[in-house]
């Protein structure tokens, strides 16, 4: 065994072993030196990233539904937690700036804590942007005559409790989902608004590819994006797949149709009203993947 193998399986474990061991000592002696106040600042910040993961990653496993995990927890338990950290951050800084001599390390904590609540409010906000600027949650490249799920879709859609789909030349007012909607936007339906906010999304041209490789490169694109339970359909030329979110679990349905002469795409979420613009822009990434694969654009 040569001199390095025996620095690493021997000399190195041990060396990390003590600098982590000392590294640790010295952190819980900095922790004892520090105002009751700054310690409440670092702990309410080690609990964010917690609390938000355990509301997300609950929705997720089923612990709770969507609504309480999205909706209490996340906005409306974020925001009182992102507010008592500010809260005490606050105070914390205008105690530590008072300390006399004054300590940096302790303002810049106290600073900390202020900018994290900041930041997590701005994503809030950008969200409800987002909601605004993306009202529906079916989205298709065939606005008159939308690529339609099989009935294992269908039947996997009503087991979870989704949504029902839309007709996409009924306004929206007509519908129970969108009826709080404002009157500019209520009298349209969802024909109009895709073409309205998603003008870039178009049918992709088969340009000589066979049916066959259309769905070979479709079934493929939806591998490399992370997608479920794929399912390609030659006896009706549709490939189907399962879009899942990583922190929550939300699943959107994607169908792609291959039609005689180009692929229509439509993407629709279980559950929720917007969906913050995601499922226009899985098709547009869903799209470009699969023209690489046939040689088009």
């Amino acid at each position: 065994m040569s001199l390095t193998r025996e620095v690493e399986k021997g000399f190195l474990p041990i060396a990390v072993k003590i600098a982590m061991q000392a590294g640790g000592a010295m952190l819980c002696a900095m922790m004892k030196n520090l105002p009751k106040h700054t310690k409440l600042v670092l702990g309410l910040l080690a609990f964010l990233p917690v609390y938000f993961a355990v509301s997300a990653l609950g929705t997720k496993l089923g612990v709770w539904g969507w609504q309480f995990g999205l909706m209490t927890l996340t906005f409306f338990g974020g925001m009182i937690v992102l507010g008592v950290t500010a809260l005490v951050a606050l105070v914390s800084l205008v105690l530590a700036a008072r300390m006399t001599p004054r300590h940096n390390g302790l303002i810049s904590v106290a600073i900390l804590g202020l900018l994290v609540p900041g930041a997590a409010l701005v994503m809030f906000l950008n969200a409800g942007s987002k909601a605004e600027a993306n009202p529906i949650h079916d989205v298709a490249t065939d606005t008159a005559n939308p690529p339609a799920f099989s009935a294992a879709t269908m039947a996997a859609r009503d087991e979870a409790g989704a949504n029902p789909l839309s007709d996409y030349q009924v306004p929206l007012r007509e519908l129970d989902l969108y009826k709080n909607k404002p009157p500019e936007l209520a009298i349209k339906s969802h024909a109009q608004i895709i073409t309205d906010r998603y003008a870039t999304l178009a049918p992709l041209p088969l340009a000589g590819a066979s049916q066959t490789d259309a769905i070979a490169a479709v079934a493929a694109a939806m591998g490399n994006m992370g997608f479920k339970d794929i399912r390609p359909d030659p006896a009706t030329g549709t490939v189907e797949g399962v879009a899942e979110s990583f922190w929550f679990g939300f699943k959107d349905d994607v169908v792609a149709r291959i039609d005689e002469n180009e692929i229509n795409f439509r993407s629709v979420s279980r559950v929720g009203v917007s969906d913050l613009g995601a499922n226009a822009a899985r098709i547009a990434e869903l799209r470009d993947r699969v023209a690489r694969q046939i040689g088009q654009r």
